[in-house]
């Protein structure tokens, strides 16, 4: 088996930690792991499978060794200024910021969904935006069969979307402390704001959403609104999704395809209470689905609640799956 030598940047960050996590459990052969952070957290011994390991300051000499790969989530700013320093030593960068998202010359990636398009980059593959990853797990499979023509997504993602100071303001905020990250206490609140405002009214998240899930659909005319709230929970997002499709669909076909789609758990039993929660999707890998309803307001219109773990699946997760299978094109162009 064929070994490969790995970097991590942010390796220190709730994301990052997460990615040595899922690193270390999945199937990519290791050959040399490295684990980069800011001067703050430099020195600091890990351990990655059996062995130790001591983080080093990220600096402009750090991909000056052979990785094949580099999984990037310290920030926009950081990408933005030292991706393309390791593209320039052939290194191939995941990137989990949105420093890169929405350049066209650059693939923006959810495997369930479009991982050919990985074979179309240039060095640098992004990472959505962990609300988007698991909207877009979901809509696959009804937009193979139905063409989406319309989408309205009402999201309610929790604090750890903010990173530390999210969850720590959550923390706090209980203890009755006044609010430092968030514009209002997060404490028995739902707060419709999260990143800044544009002009057009929306936040920057409603527009990552809209605009992310035009791209992986490469479809950029898509009709598609956004609102995204705030809730006052550590860990998954929930969102509501109402889709109207092109063509008329049967519900048993819908769940159906859900049964069957990659990455999806179908939690749909309103008898015995059975949905999607955020507390089930914890910690996991996995997009959950349920509440599915037809919409009788519209011809061909459905409604469903889809759940997952922001960090796992909407960061983490989606990274080391982007570079399991960049390695399986890797492998097969070698074997040719």
């Amino acid at each position: 088996m064929k070994k490969y030598n790995v970097a991590v940047v942010g390796a220190t960050g709730m994301v990052g930690r997460t990615i040595r996590e899922v690193l270390e459990k999945s199937n990519i052969a290791v050959d040399n792991i490295y684990f980069f952070s800011s001067a703050r957290s430099a020195g600091t011994e890990i351990t990655f499978r059996d062995k130790k390991y001591i983080i080093e300051e990220l600096t402009k000499s750090s991909f000056d060794r052979p990785i094949n790969m580099a999984f990037f989530s310290a920030g926009g700013d950081i990408s933005k200024e030292y991706v393309p320093l390791a593209v320039e030593k052939g290194i191939t960068v995941i990137d989990n910021s949105s420093a890169f998202r929405m350049d066209p010359e650059i693939p923006l990636v959810v495997p369930e969904v479009n991982k050919e398009d990985i074979k179309k980059n240039k060095g640098i593959i992004a990472n959505p935006n962990c609300s988007t990853i698991q909207a877009v797990v979901a809509l696959k499979p009804l937009d193979d069969k139905y063409n989406i023509k319309r989408i309205v997504y009402s999201t309610y993602q929790s604090v750890s979307g903010a990173g530390h100071q999210g969850t720590d303001e959550l923390e706090n905020s209980l203890k009755g402390m006044a609010p430092s990250k968030f514009p209002y206490s997060i404490a028995e609140n739902c707060i419709p704001h999260i990143d800044n405002f544009l002009e057009n009214g929306y936040t920057k998240e409603e527009m990552k959403m809209v605009d992310e899930t035009r791209k992986i659909f490469n479809k950029p005319e898509l009709k598609i609104t956004a609102t995204c709230v705030r809730v006052p929970i550590m860990r998954s997002h929930s969102e509501s999704i109402n889709v109207e499709f092109e063509k008329d669909f049967e519900l048993e076909d819908v769940f159906e395809l859900f049964r069957n789609a990659p990455g999806i758990i179908l939690e749909d039993d309103v008898k015995s209470n059975t949905y999607p929660l955020a507390g089930r999707a914890k910690d996991t890998d996995y997009t959950y689905v349920g509440r599915i309803r037809r919409d009788f307001s519209l011809d061909s219109g459905l409604n469903m609640w889809v759940v997952a773990d922001n960090i796992r699946k909407g960061a983490a997760t989606n990274a080391v799956q982007i570079g399991q299978e960049l390695i399986k094109i890797w492998e097969n162009e070698d074997a040719i």
